[in-house]
């Protein structure tokens, strides 16, 4: 089968299309003939060697969900039929994506609900489903609350602006770089936008809600933005780390800890978040709000943006606009293209 996997960590050059040989399903396993993987920035992440909650062993092959039909089903595994179309997160560790041929846990292969096809159905679970969980579980934002969504354009940013729409938030806050970008992110639900690589986006949230600030903010950028950030907080309100897209550690200035911490203390809160513990130590509130999104989006509600569709082989082309942050809307490799 056609794969991409990388031997050594690295730009996207790594990146190699190689004939590998085609897994087989061993007891408890689904093997999924791909006709959609999805590019996460999590691929980047492995890729380059950061620091990720599970070992990459090398050589690697990456991508973390895909689309398509099931092909065989191992020992003691009962269904989805051979031929059904599916979707899934695979692999143990989450990869093996970027072929011809992956295989899943059977409790991770999901039937298509009808008339979704295989590039949203690819594109859903860590985009989507990050997005509802940082949304109606770990900040619980409330209708008519203020909140700002950074990466407007991006996978996981797409998916919020709709349900921060769907929720009924009062000030739905798009950050991104460019006027396209600020564009894009009002036709899925922003009403007001800032400039991301602004130093005082903070300020500019602050003017938009007369002053009160954001009763919650996502973060991924890491580095100054995460200070940036809390600075933008209402009262009360809630910071949700889920990435670092700038390979920068996080850092607090001895000023903000003392504001934040001690005076005048406004009882804002932090939360870390990766999706992997969802899935693992809380599944059933995890494949409950996958229902949740799923509905929304069987009702037209919560609509799965497309940015790039591309061949496998075009695997480093999809990292570079990933990384460069040229995309607007999911990535997904086609690998019979």
């Amino acid at each position: 089968m056609k794969a991409i996997q990388f031997s050594t960590t690295g730009s996207a050059t790594v990146l190699e299309y190689l004939d590998l040989t085609t897994p087989q399903p061993g007891p408890g396993q689904v093997l999924i003939r791909v006709e959609s993987a999805a590019v996460n920035f999590s691929d980047v992440i492995r890729r380059r060697g950061d620091v990720y909650p599970v070992p990459t062993p090398l050589p690697f092959v990456p991508g973390n969900e895909v689309a398509g039909t099931v092909a065989a089903l191992g020992e003691g595994v009962e269904g989805p039929a051979i031929g059904t179309p599916v979707f899934a997160v695979v692999g143990a560790g989450g990869e093996g994506g970027y072929a011809q041929y992956a295989l899943a846990g059977a409790a991770a292969v999901i039937p298509l609900p009808e008339g979704l096809g295989f590039d949203e159905a690819a594109s859903l679970i860590v985009g989507g489903l990050t997005a509802t969980l940082l949304l109606t579980e770990v900040t619980r934002l409330q209708a008519g609350e203020r909140v700002v969504i950074p990466a407007a354009a991006g996978g996981v940013g797409s998916f919020a602006l709709q349900i921060a729409r769907k929720i009924g938030a009062g000030h739905i806050i798009a950050a991104a770089g460019s006027a396209e970008k600020h564009a894009s992110a009002r036709l899925l639900g922003a009403t007001h936008t800032v400039d991301s690589t602004d130093p005082n986006w903070p300020n500019q949230v602050r003017a938009l809600t007369d002053g009160h600030g954001a009763d919650v903010v996502l973060e991924v950028t890491g580095g100054p933005v995460f200070e940036q950030s809390l600075h933008a907080l209402a009262p009360f309100g809630r910071l949700v780390v889920y990435g670092r897209t700038s390979r920068q550690p996080l850092s607090l200035s001895a000023e903000t800890i003392e504001t934040v911490f001690y005076d005048p203390a406004l009882g804002q809160s932090i939360t870390s978040f990766n999706l992997g513990a969802w899935f693992e130590l809380r599944p059933q509130v995890t494949f409950g709000a996958l229902g949740t999104l799923l509905g929304w989006i069987t009702a037209g509600d919560v609509k799965v943006q497309i940015g790039h569709v591309l061949p496998l082989s075009a695997a480093q082309e999809a990292h570079q606009l990933l990384e460069t942050r040229r995309n607007n809307g999911k990535i997904v490799l086609k690998p019979w293209a």
